[in-house]
């Protein structure tokens, strides 16, 4: 007989949970509770831990389509004098790419799909049961061996549970975009950073798009105003004035946060990706934690019965690396960037999760 998940969330980790199940011959009905499953936001980095789990789904080659590697990362100051350079791959030992949100989402959903993956869209669940029930706004009861909860930072289903134990704004925020790339624009990642709380960073994505994103404290009014003020960030960033005046009124300002929970599971529900461990982007691994322990609960339920005792080795296995990754992100957030020997933000702490090697890896089923 198949086994049975009920999943809330068709974000990166409820997407890549519901694909990673159902080719382990789980029956996988995942809940969206919007008309369609879509991605929001601007850009997103992808690292070597991603890269992995994009693999093990088969949904790497529809990733690669439409991503940019970028050859190198520059730091520079605000007169974009240059502070120290790194080459993704070989020095800094991992891969890193980026492209839009809805290119990665799209190839995740893609996969789910083909895996058999059942969505229902409309299906806003406002909770959940330890027993492995959820129930949604239309009076719905739905139920499963193991429930999924991953349905963001504001997640119904982890907070009917009572699993919150610490939600915190970090004081820094950032705007994120996209602009039209031309064919002068740089292939190179840079961030440049003011002497004061401001950075702009530039991020090819793919050959149409350039994402910028914009940090700086929550109190820094007109940097955090939207429509983007092209005057106060020009005089920040001088030499960045004619990139700002490509800036039209799209983007959308978010104040970071960092979240951690009593536990990652009760009963038969466990949570992931934002819901469970939210935090700053500044090592861009907000995905890549989530996709990963999204691949490593659906190899960890699938191993035999599923206990109690299976989601609690599930979290220690993996929770000390994410929340590593939470604290270090959340430090540079803060403090600014720790800089290593090459005068950039990678030091060997920083990349710890993008160097990770998920243990599924070693379980190749949907591997590309």
């Amino acid at each position: 007989m198949s086994r049975h998940v009920e999943i809330v969330g068709g974000g990166f980790a409820g997407l890549v949970a519901a694909t990673a199940f159902a080719q382990r011959g789980w029956s996988v009905r995942l809940h969206e509770r919007g008309p369609q499953v879509r991605a929001f936001g601007a850009g997103i980095f992808i690292w070597q831990n991603g890269i992995h789990v994009m693999r093990l789904i088969g949904a790497y080659d529809d990733m690669m389509r439409n991503a940019h590697e970028a050859p190198r990362y520059y730091a520079r100051d605000a007169e974009g004098r240059l502070l120290g350079t790194d080459t993704f791959g070989s020095q800094i030992g991992c891969r890193m790419l980026t492209m839009t949100r809805e290119t990665l989402h799209s190839a995740i959903y893609a996969a789910a799909r083909r895996s058999g993956v059942e969505v229902r869209l409309n299906s806003n669940v406002i909770s959940a049961d330890p027993s492995g029930e959820v129930r949604t706004e239309d009076g719905g009861v739905f139920r499963a061996e193991l429930v999924v909860g991953a349905d963001g930072v504001n997640s119904n289903v982890r907070d009917s549970l009572g699993l919150m134990d610490y939600r915190e704004k970090t004081g820094f925020g950032g705007m994120r975009l996209l602009i039209a790339r031309e064919p002068t624009d740089s292939e190179h990642i840079q961030s440049f950073r003011s002497t004061g709380t401001r950075m702009t960073h530039y991020v090819p994505c793919d050959p149409e798009n350039i994402y910028l994103c914009f940090t700086t404290s929550a109190d820094d009014a007109p940097g955090c105003a939207l429509p983007f003020d092209k005057k106060s960030w020009g005089e920040t960033f001088p030499r960045l004035r004619a990139l700002y005046s490509r800036i039209g009124d799209q983007g959308r300002w978010d104040h970071y946060e960092t979240i951690k929970l009593k536990a990652w599971s009760k009963g038969r529900v466990a949570i992931i990706g934002d819901a469970a461990h939210a935090m700053t982007p500044s090592l861009g691994q907000g995905a890549g934690c989530s996709m990963v322990n999204a691949l490593s609960l659906a190899v960890a339920a699938s191993a035999g019965p599923l206990t109690e005792a299976t989601l609690a080795r599930w979290e220690r296995d993996e929770r000390p690396l994410t929340e590593h990754t939470q604290d270090y992100a959340q430090s540079t957030t803060q403090r600014g960037p720790i800089l290593g020997s090459s005068g950039t933000k990678w030091t060997d702490d920083a990349l710890r999760a993008a160097r990770h090697v998920p243990a599924a890896a070693l379980d190749v089923a949907g591997a590309a």
